[in-house]
């Protein structure tokens, strides 16, 4: 039995995590959760799974849930509430899938408690991948990743010698706008951008997708997921999201895995790794009926976020952070109608070139920056 602690049960990953757990309920138990301002969705997860502790964002929340649910379950917020949800002694598995850099405090509390990690929350590898992975390996702690181009990696590495890796090939669906030249995106819309040709997901990775950052984020996450530098991790457009990602070996060699574009699929795997259980509500992968695969260079002028994420892990330190926290305040912005779609770009490139970075950053001066560039990025927005 895998009793699972979920950082962020109501949004995309965290309502398919619960997917997961109510297909095999033999197999796992829902022991913590924190949930976001979907108070009402939460209710009725927490009525549903019955978690012992449950994090809210606010004494608001706090309020709203109380009544509406079971007097035994215990309600705590803020930070703090995330991390007891992370560190719950029930636990032996913490699923880390709340956006943004919120996740990385829980994460490292949990791994310090000696859980394992299952992670679908980018921002905590790219502001802080050294102290996490180093952490990780002093607590003999995995790192296991449900984001579906880490997790294809990460199975196309079973079995094999990580120093015969050529290269890491992520795919990429090309988001909302592949089909549109930078012309075309002077005037588009929000509506727009958050209609994935392939993915269902939540608004703020909907619109990564779109700029592509989601991937420029991927390839730090990768960095040091992987240990492999970035000059031998590439990206590849390839539009069906069927090949998740490949792996290249010094003979020419190359695995994929493939699967049809389902999260509950990487996710079940981070949950029984490294077992497998067969998926009931998942459509199987018919090539037969999808007949041909499509790939293309990806244009690191077409999508410059990549071209920013390159040159952030290559000069490291706090310039991923720095690249993060830029980008979620511009698409906060891009949200709410007040940063037009190609201004993401230009607010994330501004940042980083007023930034000068400091080399293997402490927790505490990464969460400064973090602070420090989102106040910048809003006074420079307004």
């Amino acid at each position: 039995m895998k009793h699972i602690s979920l950082l962020g049960a109501t949004g995309s990953i965290g309502t398919q995590t619960l997917d997961v757990i109510r297909q095999y309920p033999e197999q796992f138990s829902l022991v913590s959760m924190s949930a976001g301002r979907n108070i009402d969705l939460a209710i009725k997860q927490i009525n549903e799974f019955q978690p012992s502790v449950v994090s809210v964002m606010s004494k608001v929340e706090h309020d709203q849930l109380r009544n509406n649910i079971p007097a035994g379950i215990k309600v705590v917020w803020g930070n703090e509430g995330l991390v007891e949800v992370a560190t719950n002694p029930k636990a032996n598995i913490v699923v880390n899938a709340v956006i943004g850099s919120v996740g990385l405090g829980p994460t490292l509390a949990a791994i310090r408690e000696g859980k394992s990690i299952a992670i679908a929350n980018k921002e905590t590898l790219v502001t802080a991948g050294h102290i996490v992975t180093n952490e990780a390996k002093r607590a003999n702690v995995p790192l296991l990743p449900v984001d579906s181009e880490h997790s294809a990696i990460f199975q196309a590495l079973q079995g094999q010698n990580i120093l015969e890796v050529d290269k890491l090939i992520l795919t990429a669906s090309g988001g909302s706008f592949r089909d549109r030249s930078r012309l075309d995106l002077q005037n588009v819309t929000v509506d727009e951008a958050l209609k994935h040709p392939n993915w269902s997901m939540g608004a703020k990775i909907t619109i990564d997708s779109a700029t592509m950052m989601n991937k420029g984020l991927e390839i730090i996450e990768a960095h040091w997921l992987f240990d492999i530098p970035y000059e031998k991790i590439d990206v590849l457009l390839h539009k069906e999201s069927i090949i998740h990602s490949m792996v290249e070996y010094i003979d020419g060699s190359v695995i994929a895995q493939l699967g049809t574009p389902d999260m509950r699929v990487p996710i079940q795997y981070a949950l029984t790794y490294p077992h497998r259980l067969s998926n009931k509500a998942n459509d199987r992968l018919k090539l037969s009926e999808i007949g041909q695969l499509h790939f293309k260079e990806l244009d690191v002028d077409r999508y410059r976020c990549v071209a920013f994420a390159y040159e952030a892990g290559r000069i490291g330190g706090t310039m991923p952070t720095v690249l993060n926290a830029a980008n979620e305040v511009a698409v906060s912005y891009f949200l709410q109608n007040r940063l037009s779609f190609l201004e993401i770009e230009s607010v994330i490139e501004q940042a980083m070139a007023q930034h000068n970075p400091t080399q293997n950053p402490s927790l505490e001066e990464i969460v400064a920056v973090d602070l420090e560039t989102r106040q910048i990025i809003h006074s420079l927005i307004k």
